[in-house]
């Protein structure tokens, strides 16, 4: 902590400290410094290693900016240059390393240009990636209606948080209604299907009084925007009065979390992804008061180490019954990144939510389809 608040005062007016990869840059080149100058001290003979010296404005430029390249360049120079004038019979090709060590720090200036511009426009993608990221999944919660509601992304690829994972919790006139799905594919691509299916989804959850309406609807989107090898699986779930209707088009069955039980909310029966037509059955289920409900994507299915798949069941309620829905899916990110060892093989998108009880808003009709359901 005193070197954190002392360095900038060590540093001249209007300066800047040095960045955390310049300061590599520039350590690595005057450790190598050091060690040629030890080797040409102990060999005595005279200036026979100045040209190695020209490695080091080379080492800086790996990590630092071109100033500081240059800086260590010249201090090089000067340094070979000193052990030139010792050297007791100085010839030709001493000044001819000089002059290589001098064209060496210019090219490596260059090189260091070069990377740096290379590092901000990556640093702008990713900034870029981030933004899109969040116009495509805008935060959800904390709460939806009579849910708590959290959602949250894990990117597989460090260098980006965008994928074609998607999700969205919205309070309709019909309920609450939630999507979670997945894109075929990676990318771009994938990105702009995801963008469109939860632009089509974040209109037409307002206007259809049911869940299979909503799912031909996102089927004719994907149909229209994609090609014929692509689909995207999804689930949507609706929760009006205390009755929650699910609805699975390839996706992952929802866990339900209940008194320390973790129930797989199967559905009745299987349905093809979103861009193949699917004929989608409802399940019904009746909530109780401290319900919790995890939507996932298929990346959570496959994240395994050394063979072995995450235990998403057998571990759900320990990490997901406790504090808040926030808290759970921080607990389960942890365990998760924990279990593979910080390497996943696929994008995953979670949303939890928590039925508190009935409201005392105005009760919303249940469906035709529902009717009967969901004291069975």
């Amino acid at each position: 902590m005193l070197f954190r608040v002392t360095m900038p005062t060590l540093l001249p007016a209007g300066r800047r400290p040095l960045s955390p990869g310049s300061r590599v840059g520039l350590g690595a080149a005057l450790v190598l410094l050091a060690v040629v100058s030890a080797v040409e001290l102990a060999d005595g003979r005279g200036a026979h290693f100045v040209g190695l010296f020209a490695a080091v404005p080379f080492l800086a430029a790996a990590f630092a900016i071109w100033r500081t390249v240059l800086v260590v360049g010249v201090f090089a120079a000067m340094i070979g240059m000193i052990f030139v004038g010792a050297s007791p019979k100085p010839d030709m090709s001493m000044l001819v390393n000089i002059l290589g060590i001098i064209l060496a720090t210019g090219i490596a200036a260059g090189v260091a240009t070069i990377r740096q511009r290379q590092a901000d426009r990556i640093a702008e993608l990713q900034r870029l990636a981030a933004v899109a990221q969040q116009a495509v999944l805008r935060p959800v919660g904390p709460q939806v209606g009579a849910l708590a509601v959290a959602g949250r992304y894990i990117s597989a690829t460090a260098a980006a948080d965008i994928g074609g994972d998607l999700y969205e919790a919205l309070d309709t006139p019909y309920g609450v209604r939630i999507i979670i799905g997945d894109v075929r594919g990676k990318g771009l691509d994938a990105v702009r299907l995801a963008s469109m299916v939860l632009g089509s989804y974040r209109h037409v959850a307002y206007e259809r009084a049911d869940l299979k309406a909503i799912v031909a609807d996102l089927d004719r989107a994907v149909a229209r925007g994609v090609g014929d090898e692509d689909f995207v699986t999804a689930a949507l779930v609706e929760e009006r009065g205390g009755t929650l209707t699910i609805v699975n088009c390839g996706h992952p069955a929802p866990l339900l979390l209940r008194r320390g039980q973790v129930i797989a909310l199967e559905p009745p029966a299987p349905a093809p992804p979103l861009g193949f037509m699917p004929e989608v059955k409802a399940r019904v289920e009746r909530l109780e008061p401290g319900d919790r409900l995890l939507l996932f994507t298929d990346g959570l299915g496959e994240a395994r180490r050394e063979g072995e798949f995450f235990p998403t069941a057998d571990r759900a309620w320990r990490l997901l019954g406790h504090g808040t829905v926030g808290d759970g899916l921080a607990s389960l990110e942890t365990a998760l990144v924990d279990w593979v060892h910080g390497r996943l093989e696929d994008d995953i998108a979670l949303v939890l939510l928590e039925y508190a009880g009935p409201d005392d808003g105005p009760t919303v009709p249940m469906p035709s389809w529902e009717v009967g359901a969901a004291g069975s």
